[in-house]
């Protein structure tokens, strides 16, 4: 009886150090008022996603907003699926896309911080695929010249999301013919974080139907996909433009972490960044009991909403996509998010170092070069706001964050230390602007 009753005891201590563990790596909740935020002015936010669910826009959302390290607001509204009637609650998981990608450069980021990676590296240095590789330059119609085999295609939209600023010229119709000259230099792994790499943006080859070279496998894995691109052709000189890259740019990145870091990527992501961090409902495949708590994903079209009855493209559990396959909750985000406010910190886990989180944030990208929108610079992986005049914004010079295709959006404001976290499942990039603009008016210090 005696032993039983310490083995409880010992089993209730280590489950009580487990609980306290994961709390001390959650974000703490504060008063508004307490941040120099106005309660009331943030119900803005729930009155906006109100009207637009009314309207037919979207299903339902979660929104999340941190200031000072603190989250002052949470709000679920709507329904997981049209047909189930289920509602959003904070649970609930949603498809971030290209939300993926600032995880990936932090984790490529960590590798430079380790000496293991150089920004200005070719990328043929890990994947020698990509030496020697050629650039598409389109023939004017009527001369000869290859067609529709060398450019790698853009990706389908599903691997995705541009987020605002310039798109990479993808749309319809045929490849265009096309011939290829040498590179005027090596591909590096900051033309990949940057999107100036020409690598599968769409503006060579705008038909999203996969060559036989590029196309991926059932079943094959980065290392097996990621150096049969080598063998397409850029769409432009490296660092000529910005394009985005839906999927091949990040997804390469995301299989030199695996080679720097001697782990498969959802091993890296799950032990050296959502571990420390405290974020359970994030991950590439959920778990039987994750599933039931997965929101549907629609299409905004003339009749109304429809259902994306395959939105799994991009989650796999041998697949991992470093641009786009990550399915999380808004209170699994706000954690990363926080950390990058916190200059790269939370609650005593270090993820990087300050100096590493200004080079991420900073405009390596400027607005001027074709293919960005007025007042939008590129980082890191994240759009940068380099003008919030240009733009037309309240938030901050500075501000920096990223989109996913099925309208998932976060940014972090590092001068009023605010991070908002807004996930929907029906691309609206109307929303995000109100929402980044109703997080800016709340602020009254």
């Amino acid at each position: 009886m005696k032993t039983s009753v310490q083995r409880i005891v010992v089993i209730s201590l280590l489950s009580l150090l487990i609980v306290l563990q994961v709390t001390a790596a959650s974000v703490s909740k504060a008063k508004p008022e307490d941040v120099g935020m106005s309660s009331e002015r943030l119900q803005r936010i729930d009155q906006m996603l109100e009207r637009r669910i009314a309207k037919g826009e979207m299903t339902g959302a979660v929104a999340i907003v941190a200031r000072k390290g603190k989250v002052v607001h949470l709000t679920a509204k709507g329904v997981m699926d049209l047909e189930t009637k289920q509602p959003v609650t904070p649970a609930t998981m949603f498809r971030v896309a290209s939300m993926t990608k600032p995880v990936t450069s932090v984790a490529l980021m960590m590798m430079v911080e380790e000496g293991k990676v150089r920004l200005n590296d070719p990328v043929s240095r890990y994947i020698p695929e990509f030496k020697n590789l050629k650039v598409a330059v389109a023939v004017p119609a009527g001369e000869s010249g290859e067609r529709g085999a060398a450019p790698a295609p853009a990706p389908a939209p599903a691997a995705g999301a541009q987020g605002r600023g310039g798109r990479g010229g993808r749309g319809g119709g045929a490849p265009p013919n096309f011939t290829t000259v040498a590179a005027a230099r090596e591909v590096t792994i900051k033309d990949l974080l940057t999107h100036v790499s020409g690598l599968a943006s769409g503006t060579m080859s705008s038909s999203t139907v996969s060559a036989p070279a590029v196309a991926r496998k059932q079943g094959e894995k980065l290392a097996d996909y990621i150096p049969r691109l080598g063998s397409t052709a850029l769409e432009f000189q490296p660092g000529s433009r910005w394009a985005y890259s839906a999927q091949a740019g990040h997804d390469t990145l995301g299989r030199i972490v695996e080679i720097a870091s001697g782990m498969p990527l959802n091993e890296f992501f799950q032990k050296r960044i959502f571990d420390p961090l405290g974020m359970k409902d994030i991950t590439f495949w959920p778990s039987d009991a994750q599933w039931p708590r997965v929101a549907s994903v629609y299409t905004s079209g003339a009749n109304g909403l429809a259902k994306n009855n395959n939105p799994n493209g991009m989650s796999s559990t041998v697949y991992f996509m470093g641009s786009g396959g990550l399915i999380s909750t808004a209170e699994d985000y706000i954690p990363f998010g926080v950390m990058l406010a916190n200059g790269g910190e939370l609650n005593g886990k270090r993820i990087l170092s300050r100096k590493t989180v200004e080079m991420l944030r900073s405009a390596h990208v400027p607005d001027t070069l074709p293919g960005r929108a007025a007042g939008e610079g590129y980082g890191l992986g994240v759009r940068v706001v380099t003008s919030h005049v240009k733009r037309g914004t309240m938030l901050s010079d500075g501000t920096f964050g990223w989109s996913g295709v099925y309208g998932t959006h976060f940014f972090v404001d590092p001068v009023e230390q605010t991070v908002g976290v807004l996930l929907v499942q029906t691309s609206n990039q109307e929303v995000n602007r109100d929402f980044e603009d109703m997080v800016a008016q709340a602020i009254i210090d």
